[in-house]
């Protein structure tokens, strides 16, 4: 009589804590579990944001710094550029002013130039050999490069002036070597590797002869 007894008090028991747990496991305490745990989760996040963010700023101001630099180079590299077109329109019309003022038309202008260098400082210009190509079409027309071999005789004084003389010209020569072939009798010998460029002749400008006459001139101008 006590076993039994004791069974449905055991049974009365365990009835009491699943009716218990059937009352805690009810929807609404499932609802505000869930809300628990989307907090954990959501304060997690925000941990991470945080010491996201803060890694961020701490790198702002090297990037910042970097993103200053980048384009302060790239206004340096484009100030050349401001103003091209002007600049462009400058350049042109002071070439055509040097090639009008200082560019000859004709082997005789220079060989007359050089005649008149070279008597001004009593030296001699004995040969001249010419040799042309055409190296540039612009606004002002073909220029054609005239390549002079010329050899001198003289004393050391008047053949130093004379090459200062061509430097200074109106003409312009470009001296490309100097060689002393020589001295005898206190006369120097000297040959000049010289280049000037010829220009096509304005409408109404005398263009003399545009052609070389001859591969070389021989004689003495003093």
């Amino acid at each position: 009589m006590a076993t039994i007894t004791t069974k449905a008090t055991a049974n009365d028991r365990i009835q009491t804590v699943v009716q218990r747990a059937r009352v805690y496991m009810t929807q609404l305490n499932l609802y505000y579990a869930g809300i628990v745990l989307v907090i954990i989760v959501n304060l997690y996040l925000l941990v991470q944001i945080f010491f996201a963010w803060r890694t961020a700023s701490s790198q702002n101001p090297a990037a910042l710094e970097q993103q200053t630099i980048a384009m302060k180079t790239a206004e340096i590299a484009t100030k050349p550029l401001e103003g091209l077109d002007g600049k462009l329109t400058n350049a042109t019309a002071d070439a055509d002013a040097f090639y009008a003022k200082r560019l000859p038309v004709s082997y005789s202008d220079v060989l007359a130039e050089l005649g008149a260098l070279t008597t001004q400082q009593r030296i001699k210009l004995t040969r001249v050999q010419y040799s042309d190509s055409p190296v540039l079409n612009g606004s002002a027309g073909a220029l054609t490069e005239i390549r002079m071999d010329a050899s001198l005789s003289g004393d050391y004084r008047p053949l130093v002036l004379f090459i200062n003389s061509l430097e200074r010209d109106k003409m312009f020569f470009l001296i490309r070597g100097v060689t002393l072939t020589g001295q005898q009798s206190g006369t120097v010998g000297l040959r000049l590797a010289l280049t000037t460029y010829l220009r096509p002749a304005k409408p109404g400008e005398p263009s003399g002869s545009s052609a070389k006459s001859s591969v070389e001139h021989s004689g003495d101008t003093q």
